[in-house]
């Protein structure tokens, strides 16, 4: 398996519809903050700021999971109820629609924070 070296290229390994996906949840991340930097970084898709991890995105076979860390998790706890959630990531289905509004919430959250 050849390594990820770019988020191109972790988008380019999955489906079409996924790519498009994953392309929008890019944009969204990258027009939040202009300064923001994206990196693989251990495999996924990374955004940092000041080289601080803002939030890391993942797709897998049935879901697209963000990891906006702990704090913002927390804080949007309320509308999540209908997502799969952990300490550290938010999973959304990939069989239901992508709730880009919540995310794009979730990561100026996180970067304001």
């Amino acid at each position: 398996m050849q390594e990820t070296k770019t988020i191109d290229d972790y988008i380019s390994g999955f489906p079409s519809d996924v790519q498009i996906i994953l392309q929008k949840i890019r944009k969204i991340i990258i027009e939040s903050n202009p300064n923001l930097v994206g990196i693989i970084n251990y495999g996924v898709p990374t955004f940092k700021l000041d080289w601080k991890n803002m939030v890391h995105f993942w797709a897998f076979k049935k879901h697209i999971s963000i990891f906006p860390w702990p704090e913002a998790i927390e804080h949007f706890s309320h509308r999540l109820w209908q997502y799969k959630i952990s300490k550290w990531t938010i999973q959304f289905s990939l069989d239901k629609e992508i709730p880009y509004d919540l995310i794009w919430e979730i990561v100026k959250y996180k970067i304001k924070n």
